[in-house]
């Protein structure tokens, strides 16, 4: 067998990473249908019966979030809040974390899901195929990350990419939605767009995002707007007019409030 260096297996473990696999294989054949000789059944505790409740199975994540959270005076200390945050397992498989982008103070704010690839690889939300789409959509109305009289500010609800674009769990939608209250309120938008069917589940606690789209709802004490995902428009182009006429919906209140 010929060798391989250091370099070629490095860049072949990231390759296999990319592809994404989670779990190294051994030597030597596993059989997964082998019945083991004995399983241990775990100790019912005496007197009780059903799930162990989660305060039980180790530290309250939603609780030490929310702390943290809390604790962010401005969206830097926020930032680093987040990246020092160690319970959400999409951190150890992620590239890098997805804050934001746009424009701070903005008074819009788009809340996205995940990030994909592109935004794993360039730290910044909405920059792949549907992020392309997203800023065309944004000046079809007059309007952009960077817009002069007009900006945006934009962000996941989580910032780690999910492994393959995986939907989210809502375990990891709990324990990062503290995070996503406290940035918008340190961005202090006066509108919410929120992107996607798992946006809709964070922000307003419900999916059906073909039934919520285009109808004005409260998310965080703020107007809120929810809409097709771009990605979802790529794969779906004859919703594109549902789309236009939610982002008329999105300028019009704006203008006349």
């Amino acid at each position: 067998m010929e060798s391989v260096d250091y370099h070629q297996a490095l860049a072949l473990l990231h390759w296999q990473i990319e592809l994404g696999a989670t779990e190294a294989i051994c030597d030597a054949p596993v059989n997964r249908y082998e019945v083991p000789a004995a399983v241990e059944k775990p100790k019912a505790q005496k007197g009780k019966s059903g799930p162990v409740p989660l305060a039980a199975q180790g530290p309250d994540v939603v609780a030490e979030a929310t702390q943290a959270a809390a604790g962010a005076a401005t969206l830097d200390e926020l930032r680093a809040a987040m990246a020092a945050f160690e319970h959400c397992e999409l951190k150890r498989g992620a590239r890098k974390m997805v804050f934001s982008d746009g424009t701070p103070g903005a008074r819009v704010m788009i809340v996205g899901e995940a990030p994909g690839r592109d935004e794993d690889r360039e730290g910044r939300p909405f920059v792949g195929r549907a992020g392309v789409l997203l800023d065309k959509m944004l000046a079809a109305i007059d309007m952009g990350r960077h817009h002069q009289t007009s900006p945006v500010y934009i962000t996941n609800v989580l910032p780690w990419r999910p492994p393959q674009n995986r939907d989210p769990k809502p375990d990891e939608i709990a324990m990062m939605k503290p995070f996503l209250a406290r940035h918008i309120a340190l961005a202090k938008p006066e509108v919410l767009v929120i992107v996607g069917n798992w946006s809709a589940q964070a922000l307003l606690g419900k999916r059906g995002i073909t039934r919520l789209r285009g109808q004005w709802t409260q998310a965080e004490g703020l107007p809120a707007l929810p809409m097709f995902h771009p990605a979802y428009l790529l794969r779906s182009p004859e919703f594109k007019r549902e789309a236009w006429a939610d982002l008329l919906s999105l300028k019009a209140k704006l203008t006349h409030g």
